[in-house]
């Protein structure tokens, strides 16, 4: 049995409380967890993406010419629907 399936083994025999204590803990437990770490990996990703590139750049002239087609986003877009 290698480390890994110990620890998943261990993993599935906490109470329920544990495992929700857990799971706030794993981001300090393995940083790549954390949304900033991902987010930073994507930004500083050199492989270059020309679709993606060509799609900003149209929205970004798009900007440029009529700002005002742009809706202004709120705090409150971010909600979850219910």
């Amino acid at each position: 049995m290698t480390r890994l399936h110990e620890i998943e083994n261990a993993i599935r025999t906490l109470s329920e409380q544990d495992r929700k204590t857990l799971i706030q803990d794993l981001p300090s437990l393995i940083p790549e967890l954390d949304g900033d770490v991902l987010w930073k990996q994507i930004i500083e990703d050199p492989t270059p993406r020309p679709a993606l590139t060509a799609l900003l750049n149209e929205v970004d002239a798009e900007y440029q010419k009529n700002p005002n087609s742009f809706p202004e986003m709120k705090d409150s877009d971010f909600d979850a629907k219910q």
